[in-house]
């Protein structure tokens, strides 16, 4: 008969083999449910096809051997920044080491401003091991895939290592020297040329040392901006309420819940707890009877979507009708446009979503998803105001974030000023901006107008590559620090490990700025809890935050607020795309996150959620939409956009929305480690600050 490859699948054949009875219950992907020859090859080797070998002639053997080698590079702790030392035994061994058994250290890791609390286990002095912290309502023991694989970044071989200027190595003393003679100038105009731009900030104390900053120098500017922020869940907030605020959720007290768009149990502030609350719900003990149940409505399939017992794939503008239809069927107080187009609800989901909800009371739940529009999100909040579960399921505090900006503005700001000649220092505080800008901004062309350019990175990346000095990021393993949790628990981040390298924090390359310079960064950590506290014993206090993993009773007090009524809706939002065109869809890699992770050999190997994917993203496009344009799996197609394009992969996704192909950010890196450089495509240039997360064509 004739071969079958993955790049040819009858997709008519593989619905009437769907359609037939008797046929698979479970398939894991197009090709097993085709069987092609390649998926049959695929099943008898150990790895997927190309994965044997990289583009650059480096054997996947030699990159078992470089991640071995980065392994190793855990016995070489404190070698590289330590003076030469004669080596003699113990005479007394450190209390509670035993070779062999290992000790736990309660820290957080942080990702978009938000912590969560982790145990790590480590042998000898050196980690190896990270689990969620069983104390810690942010995780109760849990973890996700990128805290595990974040132990692998801290031996990774290709991390910066070095202070440089120019792109030769130089010394921390020197920097300090450049930049000393340029804060001298910017104190004689109170700062007035000086910017600062940092990723969303949740430490306390690190906003406490920016304020002083910003204190030093007045007319001074702070800018925030990463890729994955959350400006549309702040400013539906703000439109709901006229203010900024937290919002998270106990799902352990849902009966039914509600998902738009939103991949609550996988990615995202607070996704562990969620995750562990919703899986106990569906253990039945003790006579119980009755499951939670979950509806999901989005765009693309996702980890949330594919446990779902109710799930609908609609593009972005169907699920805003849809979400307007309910609101008013459960009688949620709107101000809309006559012209308002009304949701077809041919799958016949709204009346008994709406008496699903509305018999939970307040045991119901509705989430949406961080990229959604701020109306949405607003809309989100009076449901839930309506439905009367604040309180049980649905609970404010005050924001996460030390200053809760619109990042996207921000961003836009920032490049006006830098063209505009306004900005003489730049000192960037961790991120990537000239990778993962909005492609409208061009701040590459910005950053040349500056004359003092530095940054705090991680890796030597695309922006070092602009800057005149760059300066190591420490691992967080390795640093002092605080964090917000999801429900604004509060947590000391403390290090297992002196630095592997020549490395800074955050709070040490501003402290230095404010002259604070060699100044223990956990004596300035202890000094602002200390303030903070009202305990009898702020040294037992102390020790038991750093056993435990959190700063007892610091959380943000549980806030009422007031809804805005009514719901102000535009004429725009729900409004259908139309029939000939089609919606991009716009989301953070579910491992690499926003490119930052893309050196991780782990999570480079491990299989993406629903796609199975490695090494690589793609056009996510469903079976409908992909004959509709004449495209096969693996075909390269140029998505463009008025102004700018990318060439992506095709992959056909089952369960994807009709009309929305969906493209996943952090690939296509020009500058990082030798894991990640070249891998996938570069999807930042369609995003603008207007459009960050998806266009309408």
């Amino acid at each position: 008969g004739q071969t079958i490859s993955r790049k040819q699948l009858n997709l008519d054949d593989l619905r009437g083999r769907l359609a037939r009875p008797g046929g698979p219950a479970y398939w894991r992907s197009l090709d097993e449910l085709a069987g092609t020859e390649e998926f049959e090859a695929m099943l008898h080797r150990e790895f997927p096809e190309q994965a044997s070998e990289w583009s650059d002639g480096v054997s996947r053997r030699n990159f078992l051997k470089l991640m071995g080698a980065s392994l190793a590079f855990g016995g070489l702790s404190n070698c590289t920044i330590q003076p030469e030392e004669k080596i003699v035994p113990w005479v007394r061994a450190p209390e509670n080491l035993i070779p062999g058994k290992p000790l736990y250290y309660a820290t957080a890791m942080t990702l978009g401003g938000v912590g969560t609390g982790v145990l790590v286990e480590s042998h000898m002095g050196r980690p190896t091991k990270i689990e969620g912290n069983p104390e810690h309502p942010s995780s109760l023991g849990g973890t996700d895939a990128i805290t595990q694989a974040s132990i692998l970044d801290l031996y990774d071989p290709d991390r910066a290592t070095a202070v440089k200027n120019a792109g030769r190595i130089a010394t921390w003393g020197g920097f300090l020297q450049n930049l000393d003679q340029e804060l001298t100038l910017q104190r004689s105009q109170k700062g007035k040329g000086l910017r600062i731009l940092t990723e969303t900030v949740g430490s306390p104390t690190l906003g406490q040392q920016l304020s002083f900053l910003l204190e030093e120098f007045p007319e001074a500017r702070w800018h925030q901006y990463e890729p994955a922020a959350r400006d549309n869940v702040r400013t539906g907030a703000a439109l709901a309420f006229g203010e900024p605020v937290n919002t998270y959720f106990d799902v352990a007290k849902a009966d039914v819940i509600l998902s738009l768009d939103a991949d609550i149990f996988n990615s995202g502030a607070g996704s562990v707890r969620y995750a562990r609350d919703y899986a106990a719900r569906r253990r039945l003990r003790n006579g119980e009877s009755e499951l939670n149940r979950l509806y999901v409505v989005e765009t693309s399939p996702s980890s949330t979507g594919s446990i779902a017992d109710h799930r609908l794939a609609l593009d972005s503008a169907a699920i805003e009708a849809f979400a307007l239809a309910l609101a008013g069927k459960l009688g949620v107080k709107l101000e809309n446009s006559p012209e308002q187009p009304s949701y077809d609800d041919r799958a016949g989901w709204i009346d008994a979503l709406a008496a699903d909800l509305r018999n939970a009371g307040a045991a119901s739940l509705v989430v949406v998803g961080d990229q959604q529009a701020p109306i949405l999100h607003a809309l989100g909040h009076a449901i839930n105001q309506s439905l009367g579960n604040i309180g049980t399921t649905v609970h404010y505090t005050d924001p996460l974030e030390v200053d809760p900006v619109d990042e996207s503005r921000s961003m836009h700001e920032l490049v006006a000023s830098m063209l505009a000649d306004e900005v003489e220092v730049l000192i960037i505080v961790g991120g990537n901006p000239v990778f993962d800008a909005p492609g409208d901004l061009d701040f590459t062309e910005a950053m040349e107008h500056v004359g003092f350019r530095a940054q705090l990175s991680f890796y030597e990346d695309e922006t070092s590559e602009r800057c005149h000095w760059h300066v190591p990021q420490s691992h967080y393993l390795e640093a002092w620090s605080d964090i917000r949790a999801y429900d604004s628990t509060a947590s000391i981040v403390q290090p297992l490990i002196q630095p592997l390298y020549n490395s800074k924090s955050a709070h040490e390359l501003i402290g230095a700025m404010i002259g604070q310079a060699g100044l223990p960064i956990r004596d300035i950590l202890r000094e602002y809890w200390q303030q903070e506290t009202f305990a009898d014993d702020f040294d037992e206090f102390w020790v038991r935050a750093l056993h435990d993993g959190l700063l007892a009773d610091m959380a943000f007090d549980r806030r009422r607020v007031r809804l805005r009524s009514p719901i102000k809706i535009s004429r725009e939002f729900g409004r259908p795309r139309g029939d000939d065109k089609f919606e991009l869809a716009m989301r953070p890699d579910p491992l690499i996150w926003d490119g930052r992770f893309v050196n991780n050999g782990w999570l480079q190997e491990t299989p993406k959620p629903i796609t199975k994917l490695t090494w690589d993203n793609a056009a996510l496009m469903s079976p409908t939409t992909a004959e509709r344009m004449g495209v096969d799996n693996e075909q390269v197609i140029d998505l463009t956009l008025p102004g700018r394009s990318a060439l992506a992969p095709v992959w056909i996704v089952p369960g994807q929305a009709d009309g929305v192909i969906t493209v996943q950010l952090g690939y296509g890196r020009r500058l990082t480690g030798r894991v990640g450089t070249g891998a996938g495509f570069d999807a930042g240039p369609l995003r603008t600050s207007a459009q960050m997360w998806g266009a309408r064509d």
